[in-house]
């Protein structure tokens, strides 16, 4: 479903240098599974996440999701600046009608109701019947007990019920995969809970995600597969079983063991 290959992303890093962020990506998400992203800060798993919903331009590699393929060359007359200089715009869109993307800060538009928000994309990207987009969108907001916040503008909504808004909002356009960068990162615990529930409830209904997390606990829970992130690279990748377990590299276990309850440390 999602393909990573040879994928290579660098930032300005002053008025002549490049910090690397992605330096060589290999990563394969398959359909109808839920692959969770962990690894140290800094260590490329938000950008390698952007870059599979093109809201960042790999400077090199090969990007497919959903069937659709896009090649990113490296030009050496102009330097990787971070813009769509290598992708045509309507590339950029066409994918992502593919996929879903829930950010960390909600990002939903203040001067619109919960159910607009949900609505805005299905009705002005997909042109879809303004009826059926809204009937879909109560169907959703149900889905991630909101319904009746339908009406509420995103300044009224604790930080809990904001990011359960974002995931109706994502789930709107019908998404073939769904995209979620530290979604509970804001949260409070209990707040952490009510989200959590409504991905649980995802995954059980063989949604394709890619999750980027550092709750250990959750991401043994609820994947199928996970990547682990280490400068700028996938340096493990397996089942829950095969990352908590004893044979994987020292890095990785290192990571697992500092950031895990002493019940989950390997």
């Amino acid at each position: 479903m999602v393909h990573l290959c040879g994928v290579k992303k660098s930032f300005r890093q002053g008025p002549h240098g490049l910090l690397p962020v992605l330096r060589n990506i290999n990563f394969h998400a398959p359909g109808g599974k839920t692959t969770v992203l962990i690894g140290p800060s800094g260590a490329g798993k938000s950008t390698m996440l952007r870059c599979v919903n093109l809201l960042e331009i790999p400077d090199e590699g090969v990007l497919r999701v959903a069937g659709k393929e896009i090649r990113f060359e490296k030009n050496e007359n102009h330097p990787p600046l971070g813009k769509s200089h290598f992708v045509r715009q309507q590339e950029i869109l066409a994918l992502r009608r593919h996929t879903g993307m829930v950010f960390q800060n909600f990002q939903l538009f203040p001067h619109k109701t919960v159910l607009e928000n949900i609505m805005e994309g299905p009705v002005l990207v997909k042109k879809e019947n303004p009826n059926e987009a809204r009937d879909f969108a109560l169907a959703l907001l149900e889905k991630v007990e909101m319904s009746d916040k339908k009406d509420s503008y995103p300044s009224t909504l604790s930080g809990g019920q904001q990011q359960r808004a974002a995931i109706a909002r994502a789930l709107g356009m019908r998404p073939d995969v769904l995209l979620f960068d530290e979604p509970t990162s804001a949260l409070d615990p209990e707040l952490e809970r009510e989200v959590l529930k409504v991905i649980r409830t995802l995954v059980q209904e063989n949604n394709t995600m890619i999750i980027v997390t550092h709750n250990l606990i959750f991401a043994r829970e609820v994947a199928d597969f996970i990547a682990f992130l280490d400068g700028g690279e996938v340096v493990a990748y397996g089942t829950p079983a095969e990352i908590f377990s004893k044979i994987i590299p020292k890095r990785v276990g290192d990571f697992i063991t500092a950031m895990s309850p002493e019940d989950y440390r390997i």
